[in-house]
């Protein structure tokens, strides 16, 4: 099935960060799976066992027309003999609107395509109520995996990193991943968010999730003072990339042969190797956590020209 083992930890050596007796290590969680690979099977492991205890039929979730989350569900329950429904924004797409989409019907998944507006309301109680009064023998799963669940899936991630870091870098989509890590933190370690959305309230998001997961008030708190956001990092928007961001995913690639997606990862590490540009983290050690999602990759290198893993 899916083997933890192959989510190595990995040591960078770039000749600037050595000069300073700055260590990097990169948790390869991208190395999991090739479509439930990094945080998306972290966020799905205890809803899909949550299903199978429950003995329901699958899964139902919710994505956009890109989304790595819908392909990870998708693929995980394939691979556990579950069916799966994705609502997916826009009802102006179809099976055959991407790849992604062609792929997730492709493992057998149920796409039901939705207005933008409908969309909107997949967090309402009332909206779902019906949608799994709909479709009773279904496991409802939030957006990204956003749960309690997902929470406790990510937590895991810190307890396969046996070194002493100082610093925890990682990207933030729906903020589960964040809370999860932010649960495994040591008392002075500090954990960095790359927002991949403009505007993202990052705390906010965290501060609503711990709350949904019955974390009490007074240690999210605490929690969320070792919390640093990087809020410049989104080049545009989620989505959005420039020539800038892909020279540097490719760049990267040359020097150290890890791939990075422009959607995520890549803006993460750009953050992250700009912040380390401070004095303040010499002699430090620091940690990348690879949250895969490489998805989707070959269509923006098309779309800019720019081939972005070329040895």
């Amino acid at each position: 099935m899916i083997d933890i083992r192959k989510s190595l930890l990995q040591e960078i050596n770039l000749k600037h960060l050595i000069a300073r007796d700055i260590k990097l290590y990169i948790k390869r969680d991208d190395l999991l799976h090739s479509e439930i690979s990094g945080n998306k099977w972290r966020k799905l492991k205890y809803n899909v066992e949550l299903c199978l205890v429950k003995k329901k039929n699958g899964l139902l979730t919710f994505g956009g027309a890109y989304s790595n989350h819908l392909l990870a569900t998708a693929a995980a329950c394939n691979l556990f003999g579950l069916k799966s429904i994705g609502i997916v924004r826009g009802e102006e797409l179809n099976e055959n609107s991407n790849s992604t989409l062609f792929r997730c019907q492709e493992l057998g998944m149920e796409l039901v395509f939705v207005s933008r507006a409908e969309y909107q309301l997949k967090n309402e109680k009332e909206y779902q109520d019906e949608i799994l009064a709909n479709n009773p023998s279904f496991q409802l799963v939030p957006e990204g995996g956003a749960n309690y669940y997902g929470v406790i899936g990510c937590q895991e991630i810190m307890k396969e990193v046996p070194n002493e870091v100082d610093h925890i870098f990682v990207s933030q989509g729906t903020a589960t991943t964040s809370c999860g890590v932010l649960l495994s933190l040591k008392e002075k370690q500090k954990l960095h968010v790359v927002p991949a959305l403009k505007g993202f309230d990052s705390i906010g998001e965290v501060n609503g999730l711990l709350s949904r997961t019955g974390i009490d008030k007074g240690l999210t708190d605490s929690l969320i003072k070792q919390i640093v956001v990087h809020d410049g990092c989104h080049f545009g928007g989620y989505g959005k990339y420039t020539n800038e961001l892909l020279t540097f995913i490719q760049d990267f690639f040359q020097e150290t042969k890890l791939k990075l997606d422009p959607i995520y990862t890549g803006k993460t590490m750009f953050g992250m190797l700009k912040e380390l540009e401070k004095d303040c983290y010499n002699g430090q050690s620091i940690l990348f956590i690879h949250t895969g999602g490489l998805q989707g990759v070959e269509g923006i290198e098309k779309k800019s020209g720019i081939k972005l893993f070329e040895d």
